[in-house]
């Protein structure tokens, strides 16, 4: 009996607790589509979340253009001529080789091949086949590799490293045949973390990329992963890492904005800190993003990389309007960070939409009053 009544007293107080915390947070939340309290997105001009793309963080037409193309025919050489076209140095280059990899180890996924049936990525191997010395080719099958040894391996086991080992010659193949290009390089970042690289070894691969591409932001995004506490770093070495990077980033660098992925990287699991998304060590990371994205160029591919981690911080900072104005620029392509991290990207990132225009309107917000 007595077990029932301390049940009963717990209870009791989660429903106080709960009603207390909608209170505090000014009692924004979500309901029911075609609720009559519900704040709709689609007001403000934003795509339907069956219309979200996943594929990608932001617009590229010709990547989609090519990519459309390549899987309806399984003919690799638009993929080809497109990767020879891009610039080797930059962070679009980047970005391709990592769809037309992706897009390869999906189709595998889904169509894994048996008696009598051609497996899925076809494309990809008769493109390695017939233009060997095609060093967007040789970069593409690299990344594939180590998508495949996360996707369909446990780090540590056995065939994820046997995999990530071939990756790792890949890599240097696909280096070989450009020697100034940092893809092959920031690919093998990955399989560094993969196979847990001394800090030495690290640190050497670290500073081809450095020589060949120092303000490449989708490098240091992915070197970041290994100073990471959940992999062969700390929270102090990632912070390290990430404050050094926007120290020294140029101007007009989205450099500035590599300490709010440390921050993100090293969020507690449980927060316990009433205001923590309103502290300083948060505060201080989101203006420096803030700060990255108003004076980077318009159309730097890695933009929608930092507003969306932005929209994640701003909502869970209240910052409603502020979220808003990144939704405006982002809205219809979700895959970047914190999105992908769920089994429904776009699903996930509808919420924090939702949340948003809520937030907003609770604040006498509305279509009209949100410039773009």
């Amino acid at each position: 009996m007595e077990i029932l009544w301390v049940l009963m007293a717990l209870v009791m107080l989660g429903f106080v607790l709960l009603q207390i915390s909608r209170r505090r947070r000014g009692a924004v939340g979500l309901v029911e589509p075609g609720h009559p309290d519900a704040a709709d997105p689609a007001n403000y001009g934003f795509a339907r979340e069956e219309e979200l793309d996943i594929r990608m963080p932001g617009p590229d037409q010709d990547l989609l253009d090519v990519l459309d193309l390549v899987q309806r025919t399984q003919d690799y050489r638009g993929a080809m001529q497109l990767l020879a076209g891009t610039e080797a140095e930059g962070e679009r280059r980047w970005q391709r080789v990592q769809a037309f990899a992706g897009a390869a180890s999906l189709e595998l996924r889904q169509r894994p091949g048996g008696v009598g049936e051609t497996p899925g990525g076809q494309w990809l191997r008769v493109w390695r086949a017939e233009a060997p010395k095609d060093a967007g080719g040789a970069a593409v099958h690299a990344e594939f590799l180590v998508q495949q040894a996360w996707r369909t391996s446990t780090p540590g086991a056995d065939d994820f490293r046997i995999i990530m080992e071939e990756a790792k010659a890949a890599c240097g193949e696909a280096a070989l045949l450009a020697p100034g290009d940092p893809v092959p390089y920031i690919v093998e970042l990955s399989v560094a973390r993969g196979l847990g690289y001394s800090r030495e070894e690290f640190e050497q691969l670290w500073l081809k990329i450095l020589d060949r591409a120092p303000n490449h932001m989708g490098a240091h995004l992915a070197a970041l992963q290994y100073w990471c506490e959940k992999w062969h770093g700390s929270r102090e070495l990632a912070y390290s890492f990430a404050e050094a990077a926007a120290a020294r980033a140029p101007r007009g660098s989205l450099l500035a904005a590599m300490p709010l992925f440390a921050v993100f990287e090293h969020l507690p699991e449980v927060n316990l800190v009433s205001g923590f998304y309103q502290s300083e060590v948060v505060t201080k990371a989101v203006h420096g993003a803030l700060h990255a994205v108003h004076s980077a160029r318009p159309d730097d591919p890695m933009q929608a990389h930092v507003r969306h981690l932005l929209v994640f911080f701003l909502v869970r900072g209240e910052r409603w309007a502020e979220a808003m104005n990144q939704l405006t620029v982002i809205d219809g392509h979700v895959g970047a960070l914190p999105w992908t991290l769920s089994t429904d990207p776009a699903a996930e990132f509808a919420v924090y939409r939702a949340l948003a225009v809520a937030g907003y309107e609770a604040n006498g917000g509305s279509p009209a009053t949100l410039p773009h």
